[in-house]
Order: C-alpha cells, then sequence, then structure tokens
C-alpha cells in the first residue's frame, strides 16, 4: 500500500499553548487508523491540520507526496471529506440539498450537478439510508439523522480519505454500528483510506486496522490494537483500569472497562 498522507515533525501552538509537539505519522491507503486520547491531548486539533482547516506551527503534512500548503481548499476537497464533531445546521435545507453538497468540488462557478453527480447523490443517500428523508428539512431532524446526512454528504463527495471527528457522538447504539460498518465496508472496498478521533477505547478496537495514542501532545503508541491498547498504555493515558480481549462471536478486538483509577 502506498502513503497518502503523511504528518511530518508537526507542531501546533494556540498563541504561546503547545498543543502537538512533534507528531511523526504515516497513513497508507485503504486503512482504518484511529487517533485516540483524552480531552485536551490535541486529537481534533490534529485532524484539522491534515486537510488544511489549520496550518502548523512546524512540519508539514503531505498528500501524496505534495505539501498541503501548496494545494488549494478545492483541490484538498477532491480528496478529503470531513465529517465533524458538531452537526449543527441553521439554514433549511433539504436532505438532498445537504447530500448534494458532497458534489461542490468537482463543479464549476456555474455549473449545476451533472447526471454523474446526480448518480452519486442517490448512492449516498441509499447508503446511508436516508432516501425516505430526502425532502425533509435538515433542521427539523434529530441530532442524529443530521449527522447521518453529513455522513451521507462526505460519501458523496467520493474521498479518497475521510476524516471522521467523534462520528457517533449523536448517533443511538443502532446507528453507531450502522455508520461504522459503512465507512469500514467502503474503506475495504474501495480503498478509501479512514481517519478516526476518538476517546471511545472500544469502538476504535473494533474497527481500526492502527492506532495511534496521543498523550501529552505527542505519540504514546502506535500500531495494531493489540499492541497499542495494552492495560499499561490505558492505565497511562486514560487513567483506567482497562483490558483488550478478542471476541470470537464478532471476530474483532474489544475493551472491557473496569473501573477509573482517580480518586475523589
Amino acid at each position: 500500500m502506498e502513503l497518502t498522507l503523511e504528518v511530518r515533525d508537526l507542531h501546533y501552538t494556540y498563541g504561546k499553548y503547545l498543543v502537538l509537539d512533534g507528531i511523526d505519522l504515516p497513513i497508507v491507503e485503504g486503512e482504518v487508523i484511529g487517533i485516540l486520547g483524552p480531552n485536551g491531548c490535541g486529537k481534533t486539533t490534529l485532524l484539522r491540520n491534515l486537510n488544511k482547516n489549520l496550518t502548523p506551527s512546524g512540519g508539514c503534512v503531505m498528500l501524496d507526496g505534495t505539501d498541503l500548503s501548496d494545494l488549494t481548499k478545492k483541490e484538498i476537497a477532491r480528496e478529503i471529506a470531513v465529517v465533524p464533531q458538531t452537526n449543527e445546521v441553521h439554514f433549511a435545507f433539504t436532505v438532498r440539498d445537504m447530500v448534494a453538497m458532497g458534489r461542490m468540488p468537482f463543479q464549476g462557478m456555474m455549473g449545476g450537478a451533472s447526471s454523474e453527480d446526480e448518480k452519486i447523490i442517490d448512492d449516498a443517500i441509499e447508503k446511508t439510508g436516508l432516501t425516505k428523508y430526502v425532502d425533509r428539512h435538515i433542521n427539523t431532524m434529530s441530532g442524529g439523522e443530521r449527522q447521518r446526512v453529513i455522513i451521507a454528504r462526505a460519501i458523496a463527495q467520493t474521498p479518497k480519505i475521510l476524516l471522521m471527528d467523534e462520528p457517533t457522538l449523536h448517533l443511538d447504539i443502532s446507528m453507531q454500528f450502522d455508520a461504522l460498518n459503512l465507512v469500514h465496508r467502503l474503506s475495504k472496498e474501495t480503498g478509501m483510506t479512514v481517519v478516526i478521533v476518538s476517546h471511545d477505547l472500544a469502538m476504535v478496537a473494533r474497527y481500526c486496522d492502527r492506532i495511534v495514542m496521543i498523550h501529552d501532545h505527542k505519540v504514546h503508541a502506535i500500531g495494531r490494537p493489540e499492541e497499542v491498547l495494552t492495560e499499561e498504555n490505558m492505565r497511562v493515558v486514560f487513567n483506567v483500569d482497562a483490558e483488550l480481549f478478542f471476541d470470537k462471536k464478532i471476530n474483532k478486538y474489544s475493551v472491557m472497562l473496569h473501573d477509573s483509577l482517580n480518586n475523589f
């Protein structure tokens, strides 16, 4: 597999506050990679550097060998789609209108959707189970329903790389599995690379090929779930007593949490 994204000695500061401190991270084509860490460790900041929403204070992010700083936002959007943590929409767009926005990076200033665009939009709506909602206004939908629309918009963008920031935050348990099963399947079928930011140990263990664990604004560990989600690492980074085990029923790894190590 080839590198699609490569983070090289990335530093990022907010004013005088160091958020990311020398991050090195190769991301290869077709993998699902999870970025794990406690609140405030820099996970979302790292993700926002991966599509030029933020500019590194030092180091760089390379997309297929080209520095993101040398690419326009539109060029990046043709390769990278984002499912953000927040999904508030303040305008009365229909579901179809929202999903269709995923095709905008491929259209000219005056051009509308082509017949190929329409097929891609229909496919994204169908895959995310939104067919019966196409004419509904998104600002009347629940947070979970809106999140499905945002995921559909990202899929309609036909990205080479999909960045997801806490993608299951607004979803009920059933939809969490549906959404991540869909994304995982698309990755394996199409070669799409998926980067998931989360603090959900069990979810990342279940769906990710590799895990990056961030602690104190640096990469604490990187590797396969069984290499990263050790009892010691989970104790140091999350301050929890937990263990990784292989669930034969689903043929995947899972995490059993025993207790927090905090003393109140």
